[in-house]
């Protein structure tokens, strides 16, 4: 199907691949469904603890201060994780295993963050895993300053039963220290100790009163894990910063991966200048890419 089809766009694109399938969201480019094996591996989007799947964040991920950003001397609303998530995207292509999808300005964009871009999301399903590259590209004639992250939520526990004896195993040793999540969601300057266990962290509901987050990641990968070795592999490219959250009472946990983060609660000065943003030049393309990838019970 081509970005100018004629014809009314579907709500949904669906993608299979031998037993796994795939449903894909025009809103928000976000995949809804994931299944390997008739077995679902993405959060279902209670709205009872949180009615998204598995957001794209873009253009700014996490509070921005003020509830806004400032270009030049003018201030611009900027949601929560930036508009992407709730922004209807284009599909370019799809086709069995594969689809593109496209998000440009528009009048609704501009009111938040005056700049020509564009965005492409493709996906890539297999067997075992679910795809997506991400590309940012500079279509205007300025310096574009952006953060783009991926939110995906799976079931905890992975295959029913108790919570307990789930953990998150990451590549590498992270530091046991993270930044407390401070009002309106911004980061705070003062730190919170997490019970890491050499790479891995035990889960447990009470972790999560705020998101536990950790800037400048020396892991590319984030693995699970269920009692059984059940697991869900979230590999990142160009993410430098991971997150892990849920809600004390859901039944879900969420692993991100982000370039930018929220800002600091004592933040000021303009977009281009805030800690973590990218800023490419005209006519630049930046990738990102995450994998996500099924694993068995052992045995």
């Amino acid at each position: 199907m081509s970005e100018n089809g004629v014809g009314a766009a579907p709500e949904f694109i669906h993608l299979s691949s031998g037993s796994a399938s795939a449903t894909v969201a025009l809103r928000g480019a976000e995949p809804i469904s994931w299944q390997v094996g008739g077995r679902e591996l993405l959060w279902h989007g209670d709205p009872e603890h949180w009615d998204f799947h598995a957001p794209i964040l873009f253009p700014r991920v996490g509070a921005s201060s003020g509830a806004s950003v400032r270009v030049g001397t003018e201030y611009f609303p900027m949601p929560q994780h930036g508009f992407a998530r709730r922004s209807r995207f284009t599909l370019v292509d799809a086709a069995g295993a594969t689809a593109r999808f496209r998000l440009r300005e528009s009048a609704e964009t501009t009111a938040h963050y005056p700049f020509r871009f564009q965005l492409d999301v493709v996906y890539d399903l297999t067997a075992e895993s679910l795809v997506l590259g991400f590309e940012v590209t500079n279509t205007g004639s300025a310096e574009l300053p952006y953060a783009i992250g991926f939110h995906p939520a799976f079931p905890w526990p992975l295959a029913g039963g108790s919570k307990d004896g789930h953990r998150v195993v990451f590549e590498a040793a992270e530091k046991d220290l993270v930044p407390e999540v401070a009002a309106g969601g911004l980061l705070a300057r003062r730190s919170r100790r997490v019970p890491m266990d050499g790479t891995a962290l035990p889960l447990s509901p009470e972790l999560f009163s705020e998101a536990l987050v950790f800037l400048d990641a020396r892991s590319r990968t984030m693995r699970f894990e269920g009692p059984d070795g059940a697991a869900i592999v979230m590999e990142t490219e160009s993410f430098p910063h991971l997150a892990v959250w849920s809600r004390p009472t859901a039944p879900f946990l969420s692993l991100e991966c982000w370039t930018g983060h929220a800002d600091w609660e004592d933040a000021s000065g303009e977009l281009r200048e805030r800690a973590s943003i990218t800023n490419l030049r005209p006519g630049q393309t930046n990738a990102h890419k995450v994998t996500l990838r099924s694993e068995p019970p052992r045995g």
